[in-house]
């Protein structure tokens, strides 16, 4: 199949954006929607304007969790799928736990959670760290069991060494699979991070954007609401072209799923 130009994939999504938008504040002014009921969107940009000094530093706080739950998950999962591909029974013995914590709903743990963890920010990187780790394990030991069959025999028959096969064929073989993985669980992140402060119920300087929009509901503030919301929204849409981007730039010039992309 031909691919698209890249101007459309850029422009066409941004009209059905705008229309979308213009369709929305057509509907609310028509028919006169008190904004306590649906705001419109001139009335959410005006109120992220005006509340920007309190959004923006409950947007820090999400951002830091986000971030430091997504580096915690990359390096445990990369680790231990590591660890998997080398050992069978490290495998048996700690994929249950795994799946365990995959299955188990997070918003479910997440009061446990906040109980025994030593402060409010170590609960909430774990429950944050829960949702996007196995994503990256997953993909990462698929990645790693999908090495060419011929070439590991190749190495076995050269007598290259563990590290060997680990560098120069798991490692280049697991590396779409972990991008995959990577896009996944920087979304994940984001969500585990906006329920966990939701099951805290943080609240002063240290504060995310969860706990501003539950503060809002309070007071029936609804464009608050929709502005922290859409701010939100936008923190995911940036993380998933971050990771887009990144696949892009190092699978572009080799890798099939990147190859169409790159012409």
């Amino acid at each position: 199949m031909t691919p698209l130009p890249k101007w459309v994939n850029i422009v066409v999504p941004l009209l059905i954006a705008a229309l979308a938008l213009a369709a929305w504040e057509a509907v609310v002014r028509v028919r006169e929607i008190p904004p306590y009921v649906i705001p419109a969107p001139s009335l959410v940009l005006r109120t992220l304007i005006s509340d920007w000094p309190t959004l923006w530093p409950a947007l820090l706080v999400t951002l830091k969790i986000t971030v430091l739950s997504l580096l915690l998950a990359v390096a445990g999962g990369v680790l231990l799928a590591f660890l998997f591909s080398l050992s069978p029974w490290i495998e048996l013995s700690l994929v249950p736990f795994a799946v365990i914590l995959q299955v188990t709903p997070i918003i479910a743990i997440a009061p446990l959670i906040i109980i025994y963890a030593p402060n409010t920010l170590s609960a909430l990187l774990i429950c944050a760290w829960i949702v996007a780790f196995f994503p990256i394990l997953s993909n990462t030991t698929v990645g790693l069991r999908s090495a060419d069959r011929n070439l590991q025999d190749l190495f076995a028959l050269y007598g290259a060494t563990r590290w060997q096969r680990l560098r120069y064929l798991l490692a280049p073989s697991a590396l779409p699979y972990f991008l995959a993985g990577l896009k996944i669980a920087g979304g994940l992140s984001l969500i585990g991070t906006v329920v966990a402060e939701y099951a805290a119920g943080t609240s002063g300087q240290e504060s995310g954007l969860a706990y501003r929009i539950l503060e809002a509901s309070f007071r029936l503030n609804v464009p608050r609401m929709f502005a922290a919301l859409l701010l939100v929204a936008a923190t995911g849409i940036v993380i998933y072209f971050a990771f887009n981007w990144l696949s892009h730039a190092l699978l572009h010039k080799w890798h099939e799923s990147e190859l169409d992309a790159g012409r």
